[in-house]
């Protein structure tokens, strides 16, 4: 077999050099093509011939899966038909980048792939009952997984019991004449594997320490609410409560366990004095709902609050300005928690509060319905 290597630097022949490699990889042929942790050898997954091809390179035993790639984030559920929220949430914020995830599917032939394809291609994706699937942060993989138009496995582009090359030429050097194609992009931007993980449930199991490390994959699992008011005494802490009493109602959970499920709630003041008392309406308010504030002690906002949050509720619009001119990650996930400003109520009674609560509960259900879970 003649190998045939591409250079990718080249724009000009970029999308020609992609379509030649989806149609070699639509045609059976095995391709190498960078990541941006390790370069990759794929095959069609319904493809037996090619699948054979593939473990005869890699010198692995049918016991051992490949993992699926895709070339976007959305394409998951053709292969996952049933998600769990922790899963939603490593899949929204962790790809595409270097992270491979093992879901649990107890019946593969419902997976809408295998519906299209037919059940024989069952062993080729899943195994025992579980399915790994990445979703590469590279231009060439991204376009050639979404050109290709075919379900593609792959694993890293170097015969069993040799190192994962980060280099085309590595490749090269251990493959040529065995694979149909090698994409040249240079150097991959990590140099090493992707992190892997188990998901069971709400919970997770590293299987493999990659490029993410256990700091990175729990910031990436959790999901962090901040709510930002001006003195956080009065909105910001009534909000807090409240979102907390709904969230742990749609999880069917007390909301002192939320943290340990993942999700994080805060609240601050753009020009707020630290230490100070929630206001005695907002505490009588909150109580009358159910909820205690009469802990809640202000904070000023600070910039590491902004880059941990990945939903950043503020009651008005100058919050807002406040809070994108301090984080550039808040340009992307901070917006008034209304669509109208929510009035201050300090200095007034208890009904002002009450109204007050009303509309930030009617607030944050509409914004819940743009969380992913």
């Amino acid at each position: 077999m003649k190998t045939r290597i591409y250079q990718l630097d080249s724009d000009a022949n970029y999308w020609n050099v992609i379509r030649e490699a989806s149609a070699c990889l639509r045609e059976g042929g095995l391709v190498v093509f960078p990541t941006e942790t390790v370069y990759g050898l794929g095959a069609n997954a319904t493809d037996a011939r090619a699948l054979a091809k593939l473990r005869e390179v890699k010198q692995r035993p049918d016991t051992k899966p490949f993992t699926v790639h895709i070339g976007n984030r959305g394409a998951v559920e053709r292969y996952v038909p049933k998600i769990s929220g922790l899963g939603r949430r490593l899949v929204s914020k962790g790809w595409p980048g270097p992270l491979t995830l093992i879901f649990q599917v107890d019946d593969p032939a419902a997976a809408p792939v295998i519906r299209d394809t037919g059940p024989e291609h069952v062993k080729a994706m899943y195994h025992d009952g579980t399915i790994g699937i990445r979703c590469p942060d590279d231009r060439a993989a991204t376009d050639l997984l979404n050109e290709v138009g075919v379900p593609i496995v792959a694993a890293s582009a170097n015969p069993g019991g040799h190192p994962a090359p980060v280099e085309a030429g590595e490749t090269i050097e251990s493959l040529d004449g065995q694979v149909d194609m090698i994409l040249d992009n240079g150097r991959t931007r990590y140099a090493k594997a992707s992190t892997i993980l188990r998901i069971d449930g709400e919970r997770y199991n590293f299987i493999r320490e990659g490029v993410l490390d256990e700091r990175g994959v729990r910031r990436l699992s959790r999901v962090n609410f901040l709510l930002v008011c001006t003195g956080n005494t009065c909105r910001s802490p009534m909000a807090e409560g409240l979102l907390r009493q709904m969230l742990a109602a749609r999880l069917g959970c007390q909301a002192e366990e939320l943290d340990d499920r993942g999700y994080g709630i805060e609240s601050c003041g753009t020009a707020a004095r630290e230490g100070v008392e929630p206001s005695p309406e907002a505490v009588r308010v909150m109580q009358g709902r159910g909820i205690d504030i009469s802990d809640h002690r202000s904070r000023s906002l600070a910039v590491d609050q902004l880059d941990r949050a990945d939903y950043i509720f503020t009651m008005n619009r100058s919050h807002l300005v406040s809070v994108k001119a301090l984080s550039t990650r808040a340009q992307s996930c901070a917006r008034r928690i209304a669509d109208r400003d929510i009035e201050d109520p300090i200095g007034g009674n208890d009904t002002d509060y009450a109204e007050c609560a009303r509309s930030l509960e009617q607030a944050l259900r509409q914004r819940l319905e743009e969380v992913v879970f």
